[in-house]
């Protein structure tokens, strides 16, 4: 049996007890420009069991396994089933200044918070003000979900997350909700950063997302960085500038 059918099987066995799953996920965490992007996706016993699923689950993996137009496809799909009320999904961001803020871990888990928040009650905590990053262990413990959901967050567990949450590493290959989370955050994100590309055209955004590839660095270096770089992530290579010109912030 094709490995992607076993994603199926493992949320079926995280589902005994539960009403359903939420799986969730990130992109852009490791890149050196844009925001971080999480996903969360609910799926029910009845959709894993569905005809939706029979056909497609071949289709679902790891979002970086998949190429851009699958994941477009995917994404259509998507919609259509949040439409027939099949999933749930949202996705949202944690920008650069909140990459500055909260470090990279922080400004993960607050995307996280938010794309959970967006399809799941809230706890009392969950409606703070932000910056409230993080929950104590009793608000951990008295945590009140309108829904029995189980929440399978990829990678180790998160420590002070308001959410009570199991930690699946390399879950996006594992999970089929994960992986679907995966999707959302990475396309999500891709298009955000194919719209920076219009108003930063220097940096070829459109092709390597704000990662850091060879063209990206070479293009940091001869212009400088803009608003949407995060400055944490480049200082080993601002370093290295000859021109002190390449100081200067460009903004939108």
């Amino acid at each position: 049996m094709p490995k992607r059918r076993q994603l199926r099987g493992f949320d079926l066995k995280q589902l005994d007890g539960y009403e359903c799953l939420i799986g969730v996920d990130e992109a852009g965490r490791g890149a050196f420009a844009g925001p971080v992007s999480a996903a969360a996706v609910l799926v029910t016993r009845e959709f894993l069991d569905g005809p939706w699923v029979a056909a497609n689950a071949r289709r679902i993996n790891d979002s970086k396994q998949l190429t851009a137009g699958e994941r477009d496809l995917l994404w259509l799909d998507f919609e259509s089933l949040m439409a027939e009320r099949k999933i749930h999904a949202h996705y949202s961001l944690a920008d650069v200044a909140e990459v500055e803020q909260f470090n990279i871990l922080g400004a993960t888990k607050l995307a996280m918070r938010r794309a959970l928040g967006g399809i799941y009650q809230p706890s009392a905590f969950e409606q703070k003000r932000e910056p409230d990053l993080f929950a104590s262990q009793e608000e951990v413990a008295n945590f009140q979900p309108q829904v029995s959901a189980r929440i399978l967050v990829d990678g180790l567990p998160l420590k002070h997350f308001p959410y009570p949450h199991v930690g699946v590493v390399h879950g996006d290959a594992r999970s089929l909700c994960i992986a679907m989370a995966s999707v959302i955050a990475k396309v999500s994100r891709d298009r955000l950063m194919d719209k920076l590309h219009t108003k930063f055209p220097d940096y070829g955004f459109n092709h390597h997302k704000g990662y850091g590839t060879e063209e990206h660095r070479e293009a940091i270096l001869r212009v400088g960085r803009c608003v949407h770089h995060r400055a944490m992530f480049l200082r080993k290579l601002m370093a290295t500038r000859v021109d002190p010109r390449q100081d200067e912030l460009f903004d939108a």
